[in-house]
């Protein structure tokens, strides 16, 4: 029997391997899984656990108050390396680019066991835009055994950087699967969340905002609150909904820039049943998450990203989505844009999603039984 630990520690990870988890279990009779949390995020994570009913096999609970990337690091490669030793699997599945999966594949590498990577690829060509998941993507890729890779383009990158081509699978995105899973989910049972009875989703036009990422931090996330607060005065008819990351750096500027203006809703991390009920009913999404970039155009709503750089070049150049930068004067002006000009609207939401079809787990775990029984 094969022998497979998924290894995750932040709420994105969870949401993305819990179609991958569903997947496998569809297998028992000869898929062994183990399924481990750093818990990198604690709060988060939890949330997304409870949403699916996940409950893991191993609990690291590394996260604590201030720790620093070395910290977590050195907590992550300890804590995997222990479970390596006592399991010994077959394989470790990792998701995307956070440090829990830069570290258990190091874990892996040193312990000699093989890695698959889910969501490999996506490139900036800038260490540190954004930091530090540019690096950990990177280094992941030089250790993998299997490359899952979302698009075509992000095969090409890691064809470039050598990574052999029989060792590279476009699947598609698993966070497309989670999506269609929670959306279907939330249909058959007439899902209303509770926080979110106070948003008028009948008379309003609700503009969706998340913002978290490191390279924000300071003046540039000083920019997003005062281009909201300018949005939200210049526009009764709207009302801005921002689930605010649990971060200092995110609450402090958010609650006293935007924390009292009467069509703007600061709320709590919701779930993400709850979430992706409000990306259904939004009409933009101003962010600037990876996963949301992915998800929202298979909803057909028009998403503006608050980053400089992205990695997922192909919601860009489907016309699913817009760079805008944290300069505030863009931000305003681009959404203001889509608030008058319909057609500019209709020109993103009906733009084709390029990350797959919903299969992307499916196809991973198919790949994956050929490949390690062989």
């Amino acid at each position: 029997m094969l022998k497979i630990m998924v290894i995750f520690g932040t709420r994105p990870e969870a949401i993305k391997l819990v179609p991958v988890i569903w997947e496998i279990e569809k297998h028992k009779d000869r898929i062994e899984s183990f399924i481990v949390v750093t818990a990198q995020h604690r709060e988060m994570l939890d949330q997304v656990l409870s949403t699916f009913d996940i409950i893991p096999d191993y609990d690291l609970n590394l996260m604590k108050s201030n720790q620093s990337l070395s910290d977590v690091t050195a907590g992550v490669i300890k804590g995997v390396e222990d479970l390596l030793i006592k399991i010994r699997p077959n394989l470790i599945l990792v998701q995307g680019d956070t440090t829990t999966t830069f570290a258990s594949s190091l874990a892996g590498f040193y312990q000699k066991i093989k890695i698959g990577h889910i969501e490999a690829g996506l490139r900036t060509n800038n260490k540190y835009k954004p930091f530090p998941e540019e690096i950990n993507r990177r280094l992941t890729s030089h250790i993998a055994d299997f490359h899952f890779a979302p698009t075509e383009r992000a095969k090409n990158n890691l064809l470039r950087e050598g990574i052999e081509g029989n060792k590279i699978f476009v699947t598609g995105n698993t966070v497309i699967d989670a999506l269609r899973l929670t959306l279907e989910k939330i249909r058959e049972s007439n899902f209303k969340p509770e926080g979110l009875k106070e948003v008028d989703f009948e008379n309003k036009r609700i503009i969706l905002v998340t913002a978290h990422r490191r390279e924000s931090f300071g003046q540039g996330f000083r920019n997003i609150c005062n281009a909201l607060k300018e949005i939200a005065k210049n526009n009764p008819d709207i009302e801005v909904v921002y689930p605010v990351h649990l971060n200092p750096n995110v609450q402090k500027p958010v609650n006293e820039i935007i924390g009292n203006i009467s069509n703007i809703f600061l709320l709590k991390p919701l779930d993400y049943e709850s979430f992706v009920y409000l990306m259904h009913k939004s009409y933009l999404i101003l962010t600037d998450s990876g996963g949301i970039q992915e998800e929202a155009p298979s909803l057909g709503k028009p998403v503006l990203v608050m980053r400089d750089v992205t990695e997922r070049t192909e919601a860009i150049e489907a016309g699913t989505a817009r760079l805008v930068g944290t300069a505030k004067d863009k931000i305003v002006r681009e959404i203001q844009l889509l608030l008058d000009d319909r057609h500019e609207y209709e020109k993103m939401a009906k733009s084709v999603n390029p990350y797959g079809d919903g299969k992307a787990s499916e196809k991973i775990i198919e790949i994956l039984s050929g490949h390690l029984n062989e």
